[in-house]
């Protein structure tokens, strides 16, 4: 299984980017796993960021509610974070996740955000 993240970078405090994050070799069809995106700041725990299910329906915490938006194209086996109005505190590494119910599922290799203030 592999999960490929891509579309990091810098960028400046205001920006955007878009993340991507390709499925391969899931057990099940690629629709059937809620996918996620979490970040993990220097010192500090991962956290969820932003997840949609199996329906379509989009979650994100509070911090990044407006600013970010999660998608997915099931065709693509993709799902796709797309963050903009970035702040210096959303720089991260951002790991993608797909899961089914409460099972640990798999994570992607992560892709480096950072925000230049």
């Amino acid at each position: 299984v592999q999960l490929q993240a891509s579309g990091g970078g810098l960028v400046e405090t205001g920006g955007s980017l878009r993340l991507s994050c390709t499925a391969s070799g899931l057990p099940l069809t690629f629709g059937r796993y809620i996918m996620g995106w979490y970040r993990q700041a220097p010192g500090k725990e991962r956290e969820l960021v932003a997840r949609i299910t199996t329906l379509g329906t989009a979650w994100a915490i509070d911090s990044v509610k407006g600013r970010f938006t999660v998608s997915r194209d099931n065709a693509k086996k993709t799902v796709y974070l797309q963050m903009a109005s970035l702040k210096p505190e959303d720089t991260a590494v951002y790991y993608c996740r797909a899961r089914i119910g409460s099972t640990e599922g798999y994570w992607g290799q992560g892709t480096q955000v950072t925000v230049s203030s």
